[in-house]
């Protein structure tokens, strides 16, 4: 299910997309979903559910907006090495 919502943005916001609302909403909610994922509070696989994409295609998402599909600091891999 989804629920739509109203965001205010410059006229000149939707002149980039050629008036294109949907595509600029589309675009805005992707850039929240991979910020949401960069900054650890959804998943790999909540990102691409939100996206209503595939783990693989989120990947894709992901490498169009400079971000590492890996989140995982290096203390984090640190101590999973020790582990073995």
């Amino acid at each position: 299910m989804t629920k739509p919502i109203t965001v205010e943005v410059p006229e000149q916001a939707v002149k980039m997309f050629n008036g294109d609302e949907a595509r600029l909403g589309r675009e805005v909610f992707e850039a929240a979903v991979v910020m949401w994922f960069d900054e650890a509070r959804i998943s790999q696989g909540r990102a691409a559910e939100l996206l209503g994409i595939s783990r693989a295609e989120l990947f894709e998402v992901l490498k169009r907006h400079n971000v590492s599909p890996i989140q995982i600091t290096p203390e984090e891999l640190a101590e999973d090495l020790k582990r073995g």
